[in-house]
């Protein structure tokens, strides 16, 4: 007898079984491309989640310094002026009586007098050497109640009140800039320092939750330090 069909199935089962180690070499080769995709992905977010630890510190470090440093200087000022400074470096002026007319954008006598005094210390310490580079940007931001003199809808009112906050942020922008103890400063000033009139997008409550029409109208000298825009490219990165 012929041994041909035996011949045949041998070849059959060889092939069936060089395309079963095929099969299995090609997915013990997808096992470990996903493998070293969720390595290369682990340790990016190890090193992402390790920047944001390092850049946290950074900032606590720099604005507890600020802080402080601003507390030393302007403490025994703060209430004679009716200002305070927050933790999160904004340093605020929160009495209308002595900041704007009502409805105005022209300074008060009272609180050019102010500002002579506050701004060339203010500068002086946020320019000092040791803070080179960490400052990214003043923020002089006005703010307003939700009220308007005249009756209007409190979408009318809002941007009155934008265009209000506005001018008067500008008025006082171009008050500091003017001031001749910081004209040595007039090009760090020109390129870190804004005018943003918010309106009453960020209200003043009491503890009942309801507006304080008075603590409201402020004007805030705001410092943002660039750990805040790293921790913000970090999460943009993240997402």
């Amino acid at each position: 007898m012929s041994n041909e069909p035996d011949l045949f199935r041998q070849s059959n089962h060889v092939s069936e079984e060089e395309q079963w180690i095929s099969l299995s070499d090609l997915m013990t080769g997808l096992m470990l491309i996903f493998m070293l995709l969720a390595i290369a992905y682990m340790v990016k977010q190890e090193s992402e989640s390790f920047k944001t630890k390092q850049v946290a510190v950074v900032y606590e470090q720099v604005r507890q310094e600020l802080f402080d440093e601003l507390m030393r200087e302007f403490g025994k000022d703060l209430p004679v002026w009716d200002a305070e400074i927050t933790p999160d470096l904004a340093f605020r002026f929160r009495n209308p009586d002595i900041l704007f007319t009502i409805g105005k954008h022209d300074l008060k006598p009272q609180f050019q007098n102010i500002l002579s005094n506050f701004f060339p210390r203010y500068v002086r310490i946020i320019t000092a050497g040791k803070y080179e580079g960490t400052i990214q940007e003043v923020r002089i931001e006005g703010h307003t109640s939700s009220q308007w003199l005249t009756s209007a809808t409190p979408e009318e009112a809002y941007f009155l009140n934008m265009e209000l906050s506005q001018s008067r942020t500008r008025s006082t922008l171009r008050f500091v800039m003017g001031l001749f103890e910081v004209k040595n400063k007039t090009d760090w000033l020109r390129r870190n320092v804004t005018a943003n009139g918010l309106s009453s997008s960020r209200l003043i409550t009491h503890k009942d939750g309801t507006e304080d029409t008075d603590r409201s109208q402020r004007v805030e000298f705001h410092i943002r330090t660039d750990a805040e825009g790293w921790l913000e490219n970090i999460k943009d990165s993240l997402q």
